[in-house]
């Protein structure tokens, strides 16, 4: 694992009259890994977002960048914002050009880049997230899963070296999601470190080499696996199990020692070929019923 380029440390905040949302939350955003962080509606993710964009002070802890502690000067926070991207989860939020290529244009043109740099940076960002053929259609024209990938675009524009999204698949269809996916292990497969907020257990196990979880106060992190496979993590948090470590258990019991399936295709594999096979017919002796498939 390489050194965190964004990191936060022993954060203590809360709003104004309320207890702490965050009492001591640690977190470590890496180049090399894809990071999920999850967590109950109101327990600190987006709190959590926000102070490491510098646009909440905590109350004690410190955020750094690239190992030094965050400077809060102007300057500071520029070359904060040119190395991390927030994406909101509505897009709406974000969007407020009258059309695309002028929306995504934005970030560049706030850093006085010229005119030939502003337009190669918003092909590349268009290209990046699969909409370069909306780049002259209106705003507010575009379907909701287009408003989610131009918003994406307009923080890719400014080239930074993280990109954090909040719930960025809340309010797409499954297909939506997926291609939401495929554009996120783009950008990872490009040298962006992706990180994002979610309640969906699976899409975090299939998708994230860590997990976060945050709730109380605190934040708990560890392999993908490792914390999706936590129940009592997951209850803590008002999160469901993930299906994969649950069925990886199950596999494990019936002597299945490779590698746990991440997706539903590779469970299918899984089952159809010899292991799944022999492990149907040990229960079928067992239980006296059929060796039927799934």
């Amino acid at each position: 694992m390489t050194a965190p380029v964004l990191e936060a440390r022993d954060l203590v905040f809360g709003y104004r009259g309320g207890p702490p949302v965050l009492d001591g939350a640690d977190l470590a955003v890496c180049p090399d890994r894809r990071l999920a962080v999850l967590g109950p509606n109101g327990g600190g993710k987006t709190t959590l977002f926000r102070l490491l964009l510098g646009l909440l002070r905590p109350h004690s802890g410190e955020v750094l960048l690239d190992g030094e502690p965050l400077d809060r000067s102007r300057r500071g926070l520029v070359r904060l914002r040119e190395s991390v991207q927030l994406v909101l989860q509505d897009p709406d939020d974000q969007l407020f050009a009258a059309d695309v290529g002028q929306d995504v244009s934005f970030g560049p043109l706030n850093l006085g880049l010229d005119d030939d740099e502003v337009a190669r940076r918003v092909a590349g960002a268009l290209a990046a997230v699969g909409a370069t053929e909306l780049v002259d259609r209106p705003t507010h024209q575009l379907s909701f899963g287009q408003r989610k990938r131009v918003a994406i675009a307009g923080a890719l524009a400014v080239r930074p070296r993280v990109l954090v999204l909040d719930e960025p698949t809340a309010g797409l269809d499954p297909a939506g999601v997926e291609e939401l996916v495929a554009v996120l292990a783009r950008l990872h497969r490009d040298g962006t470190a992706v990180v994002l907020s979610t309640h969906d257990v699976d899409l975090a196990h299939r998708w994230a080499d860590d997990v976060a979880v945050v709730a109380g106060g605190r934040v708990r992190t560890g392999p993908a696996d490792q914390a999706l496979g936590d129940t009592a993590l997951l209850a803590g948090a008002r999160l469901g199990p993930a299906w994969a470590p649950a069925v990886a258990r199950l596999l494990a019991e019936l002597g299945h020692d490779g590698p746990p399936p991440r997706t539903a295709a590779e469970l299918h594999e899984l089952l159809d070929g010899p292991a799944g096979r022999a492990g149907r017919a040990e229960r079928s002796a067992v239980d006296g019923r059929p060796a039927t498939g799934r």
